[in-house]
């Protein structure tokens, strides 16, 4: 019988398949367990910053106890409010006292201005101090004199309100303080703040015709503002 048998081809292999080699599976685990322990340290160190500047800031709040300064209007003379024909005519002297509650800290006052309001109306500003620096604890007065006339455009409404504060002899006037301020503490100087001080005064007409209600200005309490 004839032998039906191929005889085998030179070099081939008729075994099992042999599989390609295997990548490395680490490669890309491992870069991603690296990018999410750099972020782990990142968010670590941000957290103990903020940890770190807030202990500072109550440190330093509890030793220093830092105030805001007050302001008061003590005294308050007007001697002539008279509005006709769209004019102003206004004579009054207001007296300011600052004060600095602070322990610790000194207070540097810069060009403090004031600008004097009716019925929402502008009608002077004048310059109250120049510039002076305000110990530890302590108080200074100064005052602004406002005087002479302005064009005021009221309408009804606001004429209405002049000749009731007329009849009573008591005008609210509002008056806004203008200033920079710089805080001292030892040798160091911190930059420079600009404060509003805010005035709502009721203010007596002193004269002898008049049929006011209040015969003496109330010492008055400002709001102060830092933005």
């Amino acid at each position: 019988m004839a032998d039906n048998r191929q005889p085998p081809l030179n070099g081939a292999y008729y075994g099992p398949a042999i599989p390609p080699p295997a990548q490395p599976r680490y490669s890309h685990h491992r870069s991603r367990s690296c990018c999410s322990c750099l972020f782990g340290f990142l968010w670590k160190l941000l957290v103990a910053l903020i940890v770190l500047a807030g202990l500072a800031v109550l440190i330093f709040y509890l030793i220093v106890q830092p105030r805001s300064f007050k302001f008061n209007v003590t005294e308050a003379n007007l001697t002539k409010f008279d509005y006709t024909n769209n004019t102003l005519h206004y004579n009054m002297v207001l007296n300011f006292t600052a004060r600095n509650p602070n322990k610790k800290l000194s207070i540097y006052y810069d060009n403090v201005e004031a600008r004097a309001f009716y019925e929402g109306e502008r009608f002077a500003n004048v310059d109250v101090n120049a510039s002076f620096r305000q110990y530890k604890k302590s108080s200074n007065p100064m005052s602004g004199v406002f005087s002479g006339q302005q064009l005021l455009m009221l309408d009804n409404d606001q004429v209405s309100e002049f000749n009731k504060d007329k009849n009573i002899g008591v005008y609210d006037i509002y008056v806004k303080l203008y200033f920079r301020i710089r805080f001292r503490l030892g040798d160091v100087i911190s930059g420079t703040y600009k404060p509003k001080v805010k005035c709502h005064l009721k203010v007596p007409l002193t004269s002898n015709n008049t049929t006011a209600t209040f015969t003496r200005f109330v010492p008055t309490k400002c709001d102060v503002d830092f933005y």
